[in-house]
This record gives C-alpha cells, sequence and structure tokens, in this order.
C-alpha cells in the first residue's frame, strides 16, 4: 500500500466514524437519537485513534491537511508529498461520507431540517460571528498540533500513542468544540461538505459555502502558529 492509499483509507475511517455518530445524534427515528456532546467527541476521538493504527506505519497517519503542512515547515516532511496526501485526505473524508449517507439512508428521508442533515458532514457556527468563527477554528487547531507534537516528544508503551492523539482529539472537542464544531481539519470539513453538496440526499439544503472557508483557512493558520511556538520554545 502506497502512502497516498494509507492516508486515503484512514481519513475515510475517521469520516465514517465521526460523521457517522452526527448521523446517530441528529438523524430522526435513530436508536440514538439526540446523543449528548460527550458521546459525539468521544466517537471523534475514537474514530482517530482507529485511522492511526490503521495506517499510521504506512504513512505516518497525518489524515489532516494541517498535520502535513506542519510537519513540512518543520522540517520532517517533504514539500513534495503534500499535495498528494492533501488530495487523498480530501477524497478519503469524501468517501467516508458517501458510506455514511448509504448507511443511513432511510434516516434522510424522515428527517425535516435541513440543517440537522448538513451538521451530519461539516461544521457550522453555533453563533455567525466571521471572526470570533475564525479565531476559535485557529485556537482548536493550534492546540492540536502543539498536542502531537508534545506527544511526538514522549515515549509510550507500545501501541499506546494512538490512544492519546484520540484522547486529544476528545479534550479539544469538549473544551473548544462548542462553538464551530471543532473541524481542525481542513480535509474533514471540505470532503463532507463536497458530498452534501453533490449527492442526492432526500432533504438537504444548502451547503453553506459561505463559511466553508472558515475551517478550511482558520486550521492552516494555527497549524502554522502552532509549529512555529513549538520551534521557538524548544
Amino acid at each position: 500500500m502506497t502512502p497516498f492509499l494509507a492516508e486515503f483509507i484512514g481519513s475515510a475511517i475517521v469520516i465514517s466514524f465521526g460523521a457517522g455518530v452526527c448521523a446517530g445524534s441528529s438523524l430522526k427515528s435513530t436508536i440514538s437519537n439526540g446523543s449528548n456532546w460527550l458521546i459525539i467527541c468521544m466517537a471523534w476521538g475514537l474514530g482517530v485513534t482507529l485511522g492511526i493504527y490503521a495506517v499510521g506505519d504506512i504513512s505516518g497517519a497525518h489524515l489532516n491537511p494541517t498535520v502535513t503542512i506542519a510537519l513540512a515547515i518543520q522540517g520532517s516532511f517533504p514539500w513534495s508529498d503534500v499535495p498528494g496526501y492533501i488530495l487523498a485526505q480530501v477524497l478519503g473524508c469524501f468517501t467516508g461520507a458517501c458510506m455514511v449517507v448509504v448507511h443511513y439512508w432511510p434516516h434522510w428521508k424522515v428527517t425535516e431540517s435541513p440543517d440537522s442533515i448538513k451538521g451530519v458532514f461539516c461544521t457550522g457556527p453555533a453563533i455567525k460571528a466571521t471572526i470570533p468563527n475564525l479565531i476559535s477554528e485557529i485556537i482548536g487547531t493550534f492546540f492540536l498540533i502543539l498536542g502531537l507534537l508534545y506527544i511526538g516528544a514522549n515515549e509510550f508503551t507500545q501501541g499506546l500513542k494512538p490512544f492519546a492523539v484520540g484522547g486529544l482529539i476528545v479534550a479539544i472537542g469538549l473544551s473548544f468544540g462548542g462553538t464551530t464544531g471543532f473541524a481542525i481539519n481542513p480535509a474533514r470539513d471540505f470532503g463532507p461538505r463536497l458530498a452534501h453538496f453533490l449527492l442526492p440526499i432526500p432533504g438537504k439544503g444548502h451547503s453553506d459555502w459561505s463559511y466553508a472557508w472558515i475551517p478550511v483557512v482558520g486550521p492552516v493558520i494555527g497549524a502554522i502558529i502552532a509549529v512555529s511556538f513549538y520551534s521557538f520554545i524548544f
């Protein structure tokens, strides 16, 4: 398996679990309808953990363009591979979202709220305010990249590092996710948003492309600040 295929598969796993828990919570007539924020954050964290276990030895399991960009800035990943990794991540996230559409197919039809449907696929602000929303994504991603760099600098018992990363995702979601839904990953937002836009999902509304730049630009800025801060301190 090539590293690019590994990034595709790992990203698809992350979104299958992440969008899957959002679908189970938001769509009507599911057994898990109304699941709370803790359950959603835990499922996202465990999805990331599984994605890392699946492909970590092959591609390093970036599964996020901000991780790829941060490592390239740090000098530990070649810039020549950055475009291929990001494309694989976006396509993997798109594919994961498609799997969730198929899995929950009867439930789209009985869900009256287009916003609930859209929320399965992509992030959106609790209060729409451009600068605060952008800052939220910057801060969340800052702690993501800084946390990953700290985790990488420590020794763990064999096989436990993916759980540490998954725990980091849960912590960010619980502490900082209440404002924008914590994309902290441009591929995680753009790939599923594109799936929402293209697929014939019953009851869906608009894909809110006017907001879509925030979960792309904010995380990239946060990653750049985090790796610069880490390099300065250490």
